[in-house]
Formats: C-alpha cells, sequence, structure tokens
C-alpha cells in the first residue's frame, strides 16, 4: 500500500498547508496591528472589529468543533501530478471519499474502525508495485472493496476528523502575518478574507464565514511549489457510510494466495 499512503500522506500535508495556514488559537499582538491596519473595507465590520489573527483562531476552533465536514479539493505537485479529494467525515469515525492521482481513482469507506478501499487497476498497480505476486493479485481487487483496518489502509489522513484538523494547524509559524481582505462570497455563504504572502512568492487566502458559525469555506494557494484550493462545507451533515454488501468485498489476505 506505499503508493496509496504516498497519495493520502501528500493529500494530507498539502491540503491541511492550504486550509489553515495562517490559522490557530493562539493570537499574534505583533501582527494584530498591521492586520488591521491592512484591512480591506469589506470587512470592517465583519466581527466587530477583530484581527486576523483573533479570526484565525475563532475559525480554526469552529472547524474543529464541528461534527462533521466535507472537504473537497486539489493540489498540483511539482511534475505536473495533481491530486485531487473529496471527503466526507465526521467525528464518529464515519467516512466517505474518492481520491485521485498518479493517473489512479479509488473510493474509501470508513465504518467504525473497519476501512475499505476500492481502486481502479492503476491504482493497485501503484500500490502493489514491487510486491510479490502483484499481477495475479490485482484482477482479483480491482473495482472491488478491500476491508482492512483504518491504520492499515493508509486513509488515516483523511477518516480521521480531529487528526486531520489538528495536522491542518500543526505548524504555528504559519499564523503569523495573516492580513484582512475583503468581505465576499462562497457558495453564496458570506465570507472574509485572510491573506498571508510566503517566502518564494507563494500566497494564500483563507475565507472565513461572517454569518453564523466562523467555518474554514474554502482556501487558495496561488505560486509556489503547490498551488491548489480546498473547499469545507457540509458541516454538520449526516455522513452516510455504509458498508459494502459482502459479495462485493474482498479479503486482501485470500486475494493473496
Amino acid at each position: 500500500m506505499k503508493a496509496q499512503k504516498a497519495l493520502v500522506a501528500a493529500v494530507s500535508v498539502c491540503l491541511g498547508v492550504t486550509v489553515l495556514a495562517g490559522c490557530g488559537n493562539d493570537s499574534n499582538k505583533g501582527s494584530d496591528k498591521s492586520s488591521d491596519k491592512n484591512a480591506g473595507k469589506g470587512s470592517e465590520k465583519a466581527f466587530d472589529g477583530k484581527s486576523a489573527d483573533e479570526i484565525a483562531a475563532d475559525a480554526v476552533k469552529a472547524t474543529r468543533d464541528a461534527p462533521s465536514v466535507r472537504v473537497k479539493g486539489n493540489v498540483r505537485q511539482p511534475g505536473g501530478n495533481e491530486i485531487r479529494v473529496d471527503f466526507q467525515v465526521d467525528d464518529q469515525d464515519r467516512c466517505t471519499g474518492t481520491m485521485t492521482g498518479q493517473g489512479a481513482k479509488a473510493d474509501v469507506i470508513q465504518v467504525g474502525q473497519a476501512a475499505y478501499v476500492r481502486g481502479d487497476e492503476k491504482f493497485w498497480q501503484n500500490a502493489l508495485k514491487g510486491q510479490p505476486g502483484a499481477e495475479k493479485t490485482i484482477p482479483k481487487v480491482q473495482g472491488k472493496w478491500v476491508k482492512s483496518q483504518p491504520g492499515q489502509a493508509g486513509i488515516e489522513g483523511m477518516c480521521d476528523k480531529q487528526a486531520f484538523l489538528a495536522s491542518m494547524d500543526s505548524d504555528k509559524s504559519e499564523r503569523k502575518g495573516m492580513t484582512k481582505g475583503d468581505t465576499g462570497e462562497v457558495d453564496g455563504m458570506k465570507a472574509v478574507a485572510l491573506e498571508k504572502k510566503q517566502p518564494g512568492g507563494e500566497k494564500i487566502t483563507t475565507y472565513v464565514a461572517t454569518e453564523g458559525k466562523p467555518y474554514i469555506l474554502k482556501s487558495v494557494t496561488e505560486g509556489g511549489k503547490q498551488p491548489g484550493e480546498v473547499t469545507l462545507t457540509d458541516y454538520g451533515k449526516k455522513v452516510d457510510a455504509k458498508t459494502p454488501p459482502a459479495d462485493q468485498t474482498v479479503d486482501p489476505k485470500v486475494s493473496k494466495s
């Protein structure tokens, strides 16, 4: 499963940095003044004059406290490969999603402590590359749901909601130096933009809801080595994850025999 783990790890790291870069639970007093000074006119009334750092802290807390969320996005890696994900996950160990990259596609379901992966031929070619008996195993597993434990499936980065969101805020230095941009809309919801320019010409813009709970709605990374964008939607909605039918599920141990 090395290829699968590498794919998910790349998604987790890249989208994590994209979504919550500059956000955290601690405010940076040194950057608050510059954030307020650079605030766009459209955002002056949003959050009652809070600084970018304070808005970011509110957004992180609201997003992490949400019982469920849908994460959809893409990351373009050096060399031209594009990784795409569309996952719905909750805090009750339910998860459904699709991930593509390296010319492969896989669907994922997690129900409790059981995880299921259904990959196409290219996915299993990547995943089983170099393993003995791969040529015989691939026809048996492609297009089928392969059951494993979440940790063994390599999907823990996306299907563990709390761990995934925590990983997106792991680098505290990325919280510093945010500025407020103008307010606008993301999928019909009003949002304020939090902007940050990174070394190397990378710019990150994160949109936070200004009405209701301050959820993170979208983030866009421009420039840099891994540009892309991600949207977070369907907060609090039920994740419809069901165990696949037995006749569509295979045991990887049996398939390798």
